[in-house]
């Protein structure tokens, strides 16, 4: 009799622990949901401006310059998905961990701001801290 009582009982406190795990994200919201096909299909090289970039992406979340003094926008998002082990007390203060994906989108623009080349990455991300190896 107590093994049926229990199994709700757990089967209740892992359906909870499953509802708290988070989910945070940061960067530029604006290629979140992006592809490579999308990107292609929105960028021209040779063509599209950096206004028009701007319109599409937002502001960029850095710019820097190349050795011939042309701009380079990057854009990153990235979105992680915390354990369930980060939300037990007593486990939790031995580690935690998250996993996730990352996006990148660099534009190097010519002397005229029209967009030379691109590239858009994306790659998964796992952290981890304390003893979760």
């Amino acid at each position: 009799m107590p093994t049926r009582r229990l199994t709700p009982c757990i089967a209740a406190a892992l359906t909870a622990l499953l509802a708290l795990t988070g989910c945070d994200s940061t960067g530029n919201k604006g290629i979140s949901e992006e592809t490579e096909e999308s990107v292609q299909s929105k960028l021209t090289e040779g063509v599209t401006t950096q206004a028009e970039v701007r319109q599409m992406f937002g502001a960029p979340g850095n710019v820097t310059f190349s050795a011939g003094g042309h701009d380079i926008w990057s854009y990153d998002y990235s979105e992680m998905k915390q354990s369930a082990l980060n939300y037990i007390p007593y486990i939790n203060q031995l580690g935690s961990s998250a996993k996730g994906t990352r996006k990148q989108l660099v534009i190097l623009f010519n002397a005229r701001k029209v967009v030379r080349r691109y590239t858009l990455m994306e790659s998964e991300m796992v952290e981890r801290s304390g003893l979760f190896p």
